[in-house]
């Protein structure tokens, strides 16, 4: 038996650049290898059974945090007088940006939320949940899971939380006075 969980958005699978992550026994893992590289170019075999399901909340974690970061980020160069569209051009031309920063960033520019969200506050808030249920398990901290879980919350708490999860860049804003 053998953990699979993909890493990748719509977007990264249809560029043939999906992640997949393993989890088992190596001589499986050996077996199913061949097929799991036609799925995604990336496979690694993480280690045990169960490895792999908690490498794939960890790069969530990571994910989430950086995104709610760039928000915050923006939001803050856009109340210093930066223009939203140059804030966010900056970002993305600098040595911070990411491949999930360079599709999902632009969310937050006029007009360019998407109408169907790749992943939802609801989805978001769910993986972040499993982090801080795994960090408390494993007596691991994970504070800046919990503060970008409280920005979820915030845009649930607007009603917000159907939209694409960069959407707690509106959640910024609105706490440093600029909507």
């Amino acid at each position: 038996m053998l953990d699979a969980p993909i890493s990748g958005s719509t977007v990264t699978l249809a560029q043939g650049k999906a992640s997949i992550m393993v989890g088992g026994d190596p001589a499986a893992f050996a077996k199913v290898e061949p097929v799991l590289r036609s799925i995604g170019p990336a496979v690694t075999h993480i280690g045990a059974i169960g490895m792999a399901v908690q490498m794939k909340i960890a790069i969530n974690l990571a994910l989430i945090v950086e995104m709610v970061a760039f928000c915050e980020a923006v939001a803050l160069a856009e109340k210093g007088g930066v223009s939203r569209e140059t804030a966010v051009d900056a970002m993305l031309k600098s040595v911070v940006a990411s491949p999930v920063m360079g599709y999902r960033g632009p969310f937050i520019l006029e007009g360019n939320m998407p109408e169907v969200p790749m992943a939802d506050v609801t989805l978001q808030q769910k993986d972040m949940l499993l982090a801080l249920d795994l960090g408390r398990r494993q007596g691991s901290p994970v504070p800046l899971a919990a503060a970008a879980n409280e920005m979820l919350n915030a845009c649930r708490g607007l009603g917000i939380d159907h939209r694409d999860f960069v959407t707690v860049f509106d959640v910024y804003h609105r706490l440093a006075g600029m909507s």
